[in-house]
């Protein structure tokens, strides 16, 4: 097979989750026994670091930059030019005018279910490009049965062309003592924090989470333990009106807003928490979950979308809509020390069920199916 695949995203400089899925994805791909007597084009925005992918002699790199429009312009040029035998897109947007067969991920359609959340020209783009990609496909990747189920249910997407994949959290581990000691000392952190970590906006439910913690304390009188908030505050959010006012001013300084949080630092913030309390409204798979269970962090999720999934037995699951319920969770978790225990081993069993070869395995298969391969 000519397999081209849309490497477009992996040489952004700040990974967000689906960055970090279509690098490792690629990687995994690449190093494929399969994959040896296959052909490979890549395609990018701009030049790759030389160390970012294998160096394979049956992989091609193509380098188009533009600025705008480069999935519909550029990338669909070169895909007529050199007329590969399925492509690969692992975020959810095909080009509109391509030709042969496609594969293409779809990580999640929470501008469905949220649609205040995104911006009108992102949501409408988003809305327009997924439905289309969906069914101009031959296969589609879904990171989840909860995904699958979405694009069955709002899209009316065949089953037949879907594929459950679920991605993986490898590239982490728990970090040392004397690591998270130097994280500490840097971000003048806590002994005994709860963690939060992903980008700060309405579904993710940050503000039910705050009143939770608050409801904790209040009924507790726990003399020192914190909530810290990582990552970058994103649209809709103002931390006035979705944090600080939900939040009795004897609280304020229990909780901290760290930013975004470089990707060197991600592993001991995770080791050094408490328990990790992730209570977000919809997640097409929920990376941070899984990272935390690879840093022996005890789990607190939502059990609703994709998250029951992807942590299985693993964490102490709530209602992420019910703040009392999600209080309740806190103080379990905080309190019973053999719960917080089980919950780490069962973490660490389930994190390592999780794997980019298995992955790339599966989407290597979707590929052939799609060229008439298999």
């Amino acid at each position: 097979m000519h397999v081209a695949l849309d490497a477009s995203r992996i040489t952004t400089a700040r990974r967000t989750g689906t960055e970090r899925y279509a690098l490792e994805l690629i990687r995994a791909l690449l190093r494929l026994p399969e994959s040896a007597d296959q052909r490979f084009s890549l395609y990018f925005r701009d030049m790759p670091q030389p160390d970012l992918l294998p160096d394979l002699p049956n992989v091609t790199y193509h380098v188009l930059p533009v600025r705008r429009a480069w999935t519909h312009t550029r990338f669909a040029y070169a895909l007529w030019r050199h007329q590969p035998d399925v492509t690969f897109v692992p975020a959810h947007t095909l080009p509109f005018l391509m030709r042969g067969h496609a594969v293409v991920t779809v990580h999640d359609l929470g501008y469905r279910f949220f649609p205040k959340a995104h911006r009108l020209k992102a949501r409408l783009y988003l809305e327009l490009t997924t439905r289309y990609s969906a069914w101009r496909a031959d296969r589609v990747l879904a990171d989840s049965h909860a995904t699958r189920r979405d694009l069955i249910r709002q899209y009316g997407t065949p089953e037949r062309k879907i594929r459950v994949v679920y991605p993986a959290v490898e590239g982490i581990a728990r970090a040392s003592e004397p690591q998270i000691a130097a994280l500490r000392a840097a971000h003048s952190l806590p002994e005994r924090y709860l963690l939060f970590l992903g980008t700060l906006q309405p579904r993710k439910n940050v503000t039910r989470l705050v009143q939770a913690f608050a409801t904790y304390l209040a009924r507790s009188g726990d003399p020192d333990l914190h909530l810290v908030l990582a990552g970058q505050i994103g649209w809709l959010f103002d931390p006035v009106r979705d944090l600080w006012a939900h939040l009795p001013k004897t609280f304020h300084a229990r909780v901290r807003l760290l930013g975004y949080v470089a990707d060197s630092d991600v592993a001991a913030l995770y080791s050094g928490a408490l328990a990790f309390v992730f209570p977000s409204l919809y997640e097409g798979f929920g990376f941070p979950v899984l990272e935390a269970m690879r840093c022996g962090a005890p789990v607190l999720c939502s059990a609703t979308s994709s998250l029951p999934e992807v942590a299985g037995d693993a964490a102490l699951l709530v209602n992420p809509l019910d703040v009392a319920q999600i209080a309740d969770g806190i103080e379990r978790i905080v309190n019973d020390s053999a719960l917080r225990t089980e919950l780490v081993a069962r973490g660490y069993a389930q994190a390592a069920s999780f794997t980019w070869q298995h992955a790339a395995q599966q989407t290597f298969q979707a590929l052939r199916e799609a060229a008439g391969c298999a």
